[in-house]
């Protein structure tokens, strides 16, 4: 027996079930809104009239305004309206009593007058149509709704178009006299400018003085002859610079001219790349900037001597000293060309004179040993091959070398070797001569030694039938002596055996096994 569906029941506080469409078991409904209670006030004035169910009231025909049977405030059609206007505001703006004077007056009627004619709703025909009356014209705007008050001044007249500079000067619609006294304001003008300027100027900075003049002495050249100034302007234009170009390298030397037919000589390590290198290019750059062409006549590796020559006309010439007679303490002068600068002078002293020096010919097939002089005047890479100068202006050395620390970079400390000018004008001589040089041999190959009372050259080695050999000496050996100079070390044997002729008979003082001994060495040729 069916039993009839029983309908769910809501909780107390909670939302109504709803029951389900199609298999009867209950669902949870929506949750109730929550309305709060209306202000009876607020109703009143913003809320729907009775019996009124559209969005927006229908327009209405009957009286927009009244008063409420209960004395309250005016209402329209049931609306509440505003309330009136304040007394004190209806006595200040609003119409006088008894007063038919409409708010809108025509143009030009004074305040009070009576119209002719009943007013019109318009003041002309056209106003219908004006947009200042019609609310669906668009937004214009114009000129203010006033009239032209007659006591108002004038507007202000229109400035008129200006002058040019020409106009001015040649259209004679200016007064000569006004343009005399605008060029004499403009004058007056600036010199108070430059017054002030001035004034101004000197006032800013009290430590410049436009009016200070340097006073300067008369020139006072004294140059004596013998000067160093003196002897520089006759020797600089005898000594040339000598720049060697493979490519893109290269390096650059000094040489002294000593002959008329253009003979230079110089250091075998400045020429030594051109003589190796058959693509080397020599040129000699005189004092004047003439540059030629210079060809090696000989060279002396064991000397570091080597001459060239260049084809020039009347070359200006060395005068050549006396090596021999210089002593420590005569002064001298340094002329060449030290890292590429030409004509360079600097001046010293001869420190030592018969100083043995080992040359250091890396890079060249140098392997010498001078007897130099040695000097405290500037000498730098560069001013191999220059002059070394007495006093008087004559040359009485060839710069070639000098001795320098290990971290100096390889300039000058005062320490620069010059060979001796009488022994370079015998190799120079013998290279023009015949183009190669041949030297005095003793035939031995030596070491220094010291025992602490004595020094000397050691002998090693005898070669077999040298003038050594010939002479007796054995190895072991120690050297003392050649002909009258002592012999310290074994560079000091290499120098005094050089100074010697292929040929002579010299004395060589040995001591061996501790016994002295003299012997008489006769020099052959290397």
């Amino acid at each position: 027996m069916s039993q009839p569906p029983s309908t769910p029941v809501p909780p107390a506080d909670g939302p109504e079930l709803d029951p389900g469409p199609h298999d009867g078991r209950p669902r949870l409904g929506p949750r109730p809104l929550e309305r709060p209670p209306v202000d009876p006030a607020q109703s009143a004035v913003f809320g729907r009239p009775d019996g009124l169910e559209a969005a927006f009231a229908p327009p209405h025909d009957g009286p927009s305004q009244g008063t409420s049977p209960q004395g309250g405030s005016p209402q329209g059609n049931g609306m509440p309206l505003a309330p009136p206007p304040a007394e004190s505001l209806v006595r200040a703006f609003g119409r006088p009593a008894g007063s038919d004077t409409m708010l809108q007056r025509p143009p030009g009627q004074p305040l009070g007058a009576a119209a002719a004619e009943p007013e019109a709703m318009f003041w002309s025909a056209d106003a219908e149509r004006n947009p200042w009356r019609d609310p669906r014209a668009h937004a214009l705007l114009g000129p203010p709704a006033v009239t032209e008050d007659p006591d108002t001044p004038p507007a202000a007249r229109a400035e008129g178009p200006r002058l040019s500079m020409r106009e001015v000067l040649f259209g004679r619609r200016v007064a000569p006299r006004a343009l005399a006294g605008l060029g004499l304001v403009a004058l007056l003008v600036g010199a108070v400018g430059g017054l002030v300027g001035r004034l101004t100027a000197e006032g800013a900075n009290p430590l410049t003085s436009p009016d200070a003049t340097l006073a300067q002495v008369a020139p006072a050249h004294d140059r004596p002859p013998g000067s160093v100034a003196e002897v520089s302007a006759r020797v600089v234009p005898a000594v040339v610079s000598i720049e060697i170009r493979v490519g893109d390298s290269g390096g650059t030397g000094s040489g002294v001219v000593i002959d008329g037919d253009g003979y230079v000589v110089t250091n075998n390590h400045v020429v030594s790349l051109a003589a190796t290198n058959g693509e080397a290019k020599l040129e000699v750059v005189f004092s004047d900037q003439t540059r030629v062409a210079g060809r090696i006549v000989g060279r002396d590796p064991k000397t570091d001597l080597a001459v060239i020559k260049v084809e020039v006309a009347n070359p200006t010439v060395a005068a050549l000293g006396k090596s021999a007679d210089l002593q420590v303490g005569d002064s001298v002068i340094a002329i060449g060309s030290p890292l590429g600068l030409a004509g360079t002078v600097t001046t010293g002293i001869v420190s030592a004179v018969n100083r043995p020096v080992r040359l250091d010919g890396e890079g060249t097939d140098t392997n010498a040993v001078i007897d130099a002089i040695q000097t405290d005047a500037a000498i730098n890479p560069g001013n191999s091959g220059g002059a070394l100068v007495d006093s008087g202006g004559a040359v009485v050395g060839i710069n070639t070398a000098i001795r320098t620390l290990s971290d100096s970079g390889g300039g000058s400390i005062g320490l620069g070797f010059a060979i001796p000018i009488d022994y370079a004008t015998q190799i120079a001589q013998e290279l023009i001569r015949t183009g190669s040089v041949k030297h005095a041999e003793l035939g031995v190959n030596a070491k220094s030694v010291t025992d602490g009372t004595s020094d000397g050259a050691q002998v090693q080695n005898v070669q077999q039938g040298s003038a050594a050999a010939d002479a007796g000496i054995a190895d072991g050996d120690v050297i003392t002596k050649v002909g009258g100079r002592f012999i310290a070390s074994a560079d000091e044997l290499v120098v005094a055996i050089r100074q010697l002729r292929i040929g002579d008979q010299v004395t060589v003082s040995i001591i061996r096994q501790g016994r002295p001994l003299t012997v008489q060495v006769v020099l052959k040729s290397d």
